[in-house]
């Protein structure tokens, strides 16, 4: 299912967490820094389906690969 303006809130949505900005900053901080050696889509905190998820979506390089991009960066030290 393809949903439009794919953003952050959206991608949280897709993922089954709370996805409002607050939520939304909340995860990011728990999870923060992420080493740089793990990717986004490695993380350990994700399930089986949300890992699947989010390597589908980047290695599909469509709408949702920017906003899994995102994600990436705000979650590693080395980015902000």
């Amino acid at each position: 299912m393809e949903l439009p303006n794919p953003d952050l809130s959206t991608l949280f949505a897709q993922l089954g967490l709370d996805n409002d900005p607050a939520s939304i900053d909340a995860f990011i901080a728990e999870h923060y820094p992420l080493p740089d050696d793990v990717k986004v889509t490695e993380a350990p905190f994700w399930s089986k389906a949300q890992r699947t998820l989010l390597k589908d979506e980047m290695m599909g390089d469509g709408d949702w690969a920017p906003v899994v991009d995102e994600l990436n960066v705000r979650l590693h030290a080395s980015a902000k």
